[in-house]
Formats: structure tokens, sequence, C-alpha cells
């Protein structure tokens, strides 16, 4: 199906192109200014390190819903090897095969396009199989470090996770904002609690995947408005998936990615994020959250770190 006229209204509102120059590859991460940044450090109060990522693992988070997404295939090359001899120091390697986006990821700017354009309005063809992404791959993103902001939808509903058929809206980010006290800011980076990844930590791989609560097509202006450098969730499709408008599929992927240049992460573990936030009574803190920099890549694995 064609992309639906609201769709172009709302990529006209939002679009991005040319704001950081023709050459800009990194989108909104330009908002993550030093000023951000010593802001974000003056958030660290307790020294609390609250780690965000789920763990890397065969059974993991990956089902063959997306297909080539595969969880990582972790193998030993060499176990207590004597490299140097009989009776010398003896090493044990292991290599991996997985999907850049299996776990904890950001989606890199590539990995969305429309219309036959990705970000900055570049072509989708600078995107090959052999070249990988010619233009802003995910190593471009060098350094995502700001202050992180958590939008607990879930709590701030009242809820420990949301409805699977719950689509995130705008009204619900100011609630979540109204829970935490908290302004979000240009640069910042939201990340959005919905809960759903109880399910997960429950051993519900299935019911995980899909079907999943998740951020509507009307968040990105929010976002936008907001100048906001990142989001990510705790989600497997990010955006409420089955779509809210029928056969109109990932377009806050497209909105996102494309139109703003802004990173999406999904599969982040908020659950301990949350309880520490209410705990504390506050919801923002230094995150360090910088992608494995795979030159090309579309995405990454990450593993986010929250420091109060």
């Amino acid at each position: 199906m064609p992309l639906p006229p609201e769709f172009h209204d709302i990529a006209q509102r939002v679009n991005n192109w040319g704001r950081w120059g023709a050459d800009d590859e990194i989108g909104t991460l330009n908002l993550i200014t030093d000023a951000v940044v010593r802001d974000a450090a003056a958030t660290v109060r307790t020294g609390r390190r609250v780690p965000l990522a789920v763990p890397l693992r065969q059974d993991g988070i990956q089902t063959g819903l997306i297909p080539g997404r595969v969880n990582p295939l972790h193998t030993m090359v060499a176990v207590n090897a004597e490299m140097f001899g009989p009776d010398t120091v003896a090493t044990s390697d292991d290599a991996v095969t997985m999907g850049l986006q299996a776990g904890t990821h950001w989606d890199g700017l590539a990995h969305v396009s429309h219309s036959g354009r990705i970000y900055n309005g570049r072509p989708a063809a600078s995107v090959t199989a052999h070249g990988r992404a010619a233009f802003s791959g995910i190593d471009t993103a060098r350094h995502i470090v700001s202050r992180g902001v958590l939008l607990d939808v879930a709590r701030a509903r009242g809820a420990d996770r949301l409805p699977e058929a719950h689509a995130v809206t705008p009204e619900d980010l100011a609630a979540a904002e109204e829970l935490a006290r908290v302004t979000v800011r240009p640069g910042d980076i939201a990340l959005v609690r919905t809960g759903h990844m109880r399910r997960y930590l429950a051993g519900e791989r299935e019911a995980y995947a899909f079907p999943s609560p998740g951020l509507s097509i009307r968040t990105p202006e929010w976002f936008h408005a907001r100048d906001v450098a990142a989001v990510a969730n705790d989600t497997l499709a990010f955006e409420i998936y089955p779509p809210e408008i029928e056969n109109l599929w990932l377009p806050v992927h497209a909105l996102d990615l494309v139109e703003m240049g802004m990173p999406q992460g999904q599969n982040w573990n908020l659950e301990e994020l949350s309880a520490a936030c209410a705990e504390e009574g506050r919801y923002t803190f230094l995150l360090s959250a910088t992608p494995e920099p795979f030159t090309g890549g579309t995405g990454a694995p990450v593993a986010p770190v929250a420091i109060l």
C-alpha cells in the first residue's frame, strides 16, 4: 500500500534534511553538544550504575519473526591452547555470528528507507550487499553519551506493563514527563518504558515478539518539537505492532530514521531502571550508550549503562 497523505504530512513537519548541512550523516546526534554532556554529567549524584542490555545468548530475543536476524551463535575457537608450546601460557578464544540487531541495539539511520531515500535525501541504493551502508553507517555514531530521561509510560498509567494493543501517544509521553517532574530538552535521550520487556524476562519469547505495544505514528512530532537526540524502548518492534493504521508497516521507523535522522533503540531492559528511578525519585541520569562501530552497519549491539 502506498504511504498515505497522513504520513507525508507528518514527514514534512519533522524533516531535518539539510539542517546540519548537505554532508551530515548523524542527524539528531548533532544535538548532543559539549554543553549537553557537561549538564548530563551533573545529574550523577550517587554513582549508582544500572545496566540496560539483555544478555546475548543463543536462545535470545529473536524467534524467526524477522528473517535473517539470528540470535548469537557463540563458538569456542580455542580452549586453553598453548600457542607457544607445552607448559606455556594458554589462551581461550571465542567467535560469534549474530544479527547486529539481535539483542539490545541501536538502529542506524540507514536501517530504513522510503520512497527511494534514506536520511538527508541520499539514495536508498547507497546501501548495498557488499558495500553495506555507504552513508550514515552505525560507525558514524562515534559516541552516544548524554542526559537520559526515563519516560515510564507504564508506571504513569498505573500499570506493570501496557496492553499489547496500546499505542504510546504524545499524551502518554507528557504524562510520563509529569510523573518524572522533568522537561525533556534538546540533546536528551528518551527511554520509553512500556513494561513489555517483562514478557521476555519471564521466558515468554513469542509473546514478547508479537503483538506488542509501542510508539504511535503521532510521537515523532513530539520528539521533534523537543529536539530529542535519540529514543529507545523495551520492545522488539519499537512502534506499535501490528500497526495502528492497517497495512502501514514501520511508519515510525521511517519518520524517525529517514525524515528526522533520529536513532532508535530496541530491546532495552528498563525494568531495573524503572525501580531505581522510582526509589530515588528522579528520572534523569548520565547515559552511556555508544554502539559497536561496525563500518557501514545499519545497526549495532549496545550495552547501555544509566549512571544515577
